[in-house]
């Protein structure tokens, strides 16, 4: 079995989706190759067997047409401003000239035609390029459609002007119109398109271009591309942290909103793990690169982005079908509406003026942006939220589902055992024999006592037994600290001189967010199930405090998965949330798994959402965001299908100028741009 190698292209010259539609089916024959190709984002994405090479690759793009490159990050957007600048200049004393007869002087026609000249042959020269490129492949495009178009009403114009004597049947002004409206609709799309993958951009920018790092007990500032995996690097207040690490010393507060999208910083000090390219907004930090180059969290959340915006969802494959046919059928419309009408008794002036109109109003342009451009917002918006979408078909997923499966540990709960309860001498002898120990139970009684009573005494005669607890002498006497029973926590007695003398409770404490993050699951139709391995008792407790009913408790990592198939075999449609390796497979399981960023690599590549801050809340936005991004596909779909098929007939009655059709077509693809940039307002 080969290995399949995956690149990314840029694909050039692609006017609408038939283009892209074209590029993708004739990449896809060629043996072992699979390739998506997005006209939004003007890109393939391209996997191939090792036995071909990229220039293969793009001999096979060239082959029909277009061109194609490896991407290069800081090409510039190139847009057709100045041929809609010159176009429109000569296209508005040419539609004044046309349609105000007190201006049509002796010889005025012929001024018309000077006007337009320019504008039909050097302004539209992209389509007729394109039309021309087409026609050598027996293919057509919406180029096809709109070079037809413009060389009809010219070539009819010039014949009426030359042969026919009259002034009253021009079309110099409709084809002029035409190339002007379409240019503009091309210059504002591609604005507009701009705009759309800003998100990811800014994502790719977000990183630090230069490190301080410690090399031979010196300070060296390198480019960040030369930091390697161990090194030592420090980070002076107001600076962004160069590459994922761990804080060696020093304490601050990182801001981390460019990530995840929360504003409140976070405290951090030694041995707590930092994310590359969010913010020190405290004290010097010294921290370890554990992750450099494409391997840091940045990386991945920029892959991750970039690949669900390349990709479709099912209405998207829908419209590539429909716009693969679409031109040949419109062609074909367009000379049956100029036989009907010549055959039905019609001047042919009509019929011609009925069969341009169908040309050119039937271009499935926007049919080729209702999907790409609500991914590229909506995708890139998550991002900058802390929400990571893996594929369009995930946005399909959460629309369906209806039980949302939590774990505790990590998900719900902090994942950190803290002191809930005692005080007073107990916990300050407790603390000090518990600094000597490694257990959770004992570094948070440790943790605690140190917070309130400052530097703890020394421990000597330290011993610990498992499952039992642990003694040592402090201040000369002999304190124990051992288990005890305690309803939903841990508890241990704290003893010397054969009494206890107090009681401490522990217990993984419920993040503050968490209730009124199931509150908004609920508010979803959402049904929440608490799924933890803890004692039931433990997981009661804090499902009563999140406001969950339904609770699965003392399950092993196999088991959760048997729990969600159970629940999908009831007819339920399951989300799950989770953060540990032992979730990876309940993740890979369920309809929908949402994996939290701050969890494993495991549980993070087994999902289908990332979450990328550790807070809850983070569910319910993804999932709002997901169902907001679909609706808005579907919008864009329902409208671009709707505009074809009600202006069609328009056009092919002789109910619609030419002019009009062609300012009605870029109005469409306008609308289904801007109609998903609202997206960029998601709260």
């Amino acid at each position: 079995m080969t290995t399949a190698t995956r690149v990314e292209l840029a694909i050039g010259g692609m006017t609408c989706a038939s283009c892209a539609a074209r590029v993708e089916r004739k990449l896809n024959k060629v043996d072992g190759v699979t390739a998506t190709v997005n006209y939004a984002t003007e890109k393939a994405q391209v996997s191939f067997p090792g036995r071909l090479s990229v220039d293969d690759l793009k001999a096979v793009v060239e082959a029909a047409g277009y061109s194609a490159r490896l991407p290069e990050p800081e090409a510039k957007e190139k847009t057709p401003r100045n041929r809609l600048l010159v176009s429109a200049a000569l296209t508005v004393p040419l539609i004044a000239l046309a349609m105000v007869p007190a201006w049509q002087f002796p010889g005025w026609a012929w001024a018309a035609l000077a006007l337009a000249a320019p504008v039909v042959t050097w302004g539209a020269w992209p389509f007729h390029r394109a039309a021309a490129v087409n026609l050598r492949h027996a293919t057509a495009t919406m180029d096809t459609l709109i070079s037809l178009g413009v060389v009809a009403s010219v070539a009819w114009s010039l014949y009426a002007l030359v042969f026919g004597g009259g002034h009253h049947h021009l079309y110099f002004e409709v084809a002029a119109a035409v190339t002007t409206f379409i240019l503009a609709g091309r210059y504002f799309e591609t604005r507009a398109k701009r705009r759309a993958g800003a998100a990811l951009r800014a994502l790719m920018e977000l990183g630090a271009k230069d490190v301080t790092v410690l090399r031979d007990g010196a300070e060296h500032l390198v480019p960040v591309a030369d930091l390697r995996e161990g090194d030592l690097f420090l980070v002076r207040p107001g600076e962004k942290i160069a590459t994922d690490g761990v804080i060696t010393e020093g304490g601050s507060a990182v801001d981390t909103s460019m990530l995840t999208g929360e504003p409140v910083p976070v405290e951090v000090g030694p041995g707590d793990a930092v994310t590359g390219a969010t913010v020190n907004v405290g004290g010097r930090l010294f921290v370890r690169a554990t992750r450099v180059g494409d391997d840091t969290r940045l990386a991945q959340m920029a892959r991750l982005v970039e690949a669900a915006q390349n990709g479709k969802a099912g209405a998207q494959r829908l419209a590539d079908r429909v716009s693969a046919v679409f031109v040949p059928l419109v062609v074909l419309a367009a000379l049956a509406t100029l036989v009907v009408w010549l055959a039905t008794g019609g001047r042919p002036d009509q019929a011609f003026t009925a069969a341009v109109a169908v040309l050119i109003i039937a271009c499935p342009c926007a049919l080729g942006l209702a999907t790409p451009t609500a991914l590229l917002v909506g995708t890139g918006r998550g991002a900058q939220l802390g929400i990571l979408v893996k594929g369009p078909e995930v946005l399909e997923s959460t629309r369906r589902v209806d039980t949302v499966v939590l774990d505790k540990t990590g998900t719900v709960t902090t994942g950190r055992m803290t002191l809930v309860e005692g005080a007073g001498e107990a916990l300050r002898l407790a603390g000090a024999v518990e600094a000597a120990s490694e257990h959770p139970i004992g570094r948070a009684i440790a943790e605690a006592a140190k917070q309130r009573f400052g530097p703890l005494p020394a421990v000597t005669d330290f011993r610990s037994t498992p499952g039992v607890g642990v003694t040592g002498v402090v201040d000369g006497r002999m304190i124990t600290v051992g288990r005890a029973e305690a309803d939903g926590a841990t508890a241990v007695d704290v003893t010397w001189d054969g009494e206890v003398h107090g009681r401490l409770v522990v217990a993984d404490t419920i993040k503050p967010t968490s209730a009124r993050a199931v509150a908004e699951l609920c508010a979803l139709g959402l049904m929440p199930v608490l799924l933890t391995g803890d004692n039931a008792g433990a997981a009661r407790a804090i499902a009563a405090e999140a406001g969950i009913d339904e609770v699965v408790a003392e399950v092993l990592p196999e088991e959760k998965v048997a729990v969600v198939k159970r629940l999908q075999a009831e007819g339920r449609v399951v989300a799950m949330v989770g953060d540990g390796v032992n979730d990876a497979a309940a993740l890979a399981q369920a309809d929908l798994g949402l994996a939290m960023g701050t969890g494993t690599d495991a549980a993070i590549e087994a999902s289908d959402l990332t979450l990328v801050r550790g807070d809850l809340r983070a569910a319910a936005d993804a999932i709002r965001l997901a169902r907001r991004t679909l609706s808005t596909i579907r919008g864009n779909l329902f409208w671009a299908f709707a505009y074809n098929v009600a202006a069609l007939p328009l056009a092919a009655l002789g109910l619609l100028d030419p002019m009009i059709a062609g300012a009605a077509m870029a109005c469409s693809s306008a609308f289904v741009v801007s109609n998903s940039l609202r997206l960029r307002r998601f709260r």
